[in-house]
């Protein structure tokens, strides 16, 4: 079963959805700004604000338009790209059995499982327990 990273990518469908709203509010300011105007002006009740600045905000509509197109058909060629991509094959290596650890000896060698051997006891007889000092 094959499964498609981008569906499942928080920044493509952020990029879509911003894409999409911003062809809608642009479309929305583009089409009212221009009839607010068309109507005003053909009855002769236009100002300058409604000329002018409706002029400004209908050219912002478009540029929001075409910055909505321009994400869409990035969406689109990633979408493109993304089903041509294939995912690497992942290759399983069989574990490696590892040796038991060397052992250090009293003598400095070290031997693979070989405890060392007691410390020697003082051939002065003197006993080897220590008493707690206070």
């Amino acid at each position: 079963m094959s499964t498609n990273r981008l569906i499942r990518s928080l920044p493509f469908w952020v990029l879509v959805g911003g894409s999409v709203v911003a062809i809608a509010g642009g479309a929305y300011l583009l089409i009212s700004k221009l009839t607010t105007m068309a109507t005003m002006l053909t009855d002769g009740t236009a100002t300058g604000v409604e000329v002018y600045v409706g002029q400004i905000w209908a050219v912002l509509g478009a540029i929001l338009v075409g910055v909505g197109l321009i994400g869409l058909a990035l969406a689109l060629t990633l979408g493109a790209l993304g089903s041509f991509a294939k995912p690497a094959a992942v290759e399983v290596a069989e574990p490696v059995a590892y040796a038991e650890p060397a052992v250090e000896t009293s003598a400095g060698h070290a031997a693979a499982g070989v405890e060392s051997p007691a410390p020697a006891t003082p051939a002065t007889g003197a006993s080897t327990t220590e008493t707690p000092r206070a």
